[in-house]
């Protein structure tokens, strides 16, 4: 079964990210913040897909995804953000940390199965 890990601070989110992932077949684990994110890819294996939120306390999306990508195997996982940025300076930065795409909050499940469908993620 593929494994999704979503990252996000606000409860809410997660819930709602859980159910559009798990209604595409994903075993579904969660993190609040980017350390414990990070925390769980090592500790458990890298994920198959990654919903990211860019803002977070501790450790934010950006960083997550630095220090992910820089692991030996972090380069495997899809990473989405999804987050309420859209500013074009804030997605290059994303793109060029290893994003392999984005979401803008809020979104519906429809918005977020078709942006998982044009990366071969669901």
């Amino acid at each position: 079964m593929r494994r999704c890990l979503i990252v996000d601070d606000s409860r809410v989110m997660r819930a709602v990210s859980r159910r559009v992932v798990e209604s595409l077949g994903y075993a579904v684990a969660e993190a609040e913040n980017g350390q414990e994110a990070l925390a769980r890819c090592e500790a458990g294996g890298m994920p198959d897909l990654i919903l990211l939120d860019w803002n977070m306390p501790i450790m934010s999306g950006i960083e997550f995804i630095t220090a992910l990508r820089a692991q030996p195997d972090g380069g495997g996982p899809k990473v989405v953000f999804c987050t309420t940025e859209n500013d074009p300076t804030i997605v290059g930065r994303g793109i060029a940390a290893g994003a392999d795409g984005f979401v803008t909050k809020p979104f519906d499940s429809e918005t977020l199965q078709a942006r998982l469908q044009r990366l071969g993620a669901a």
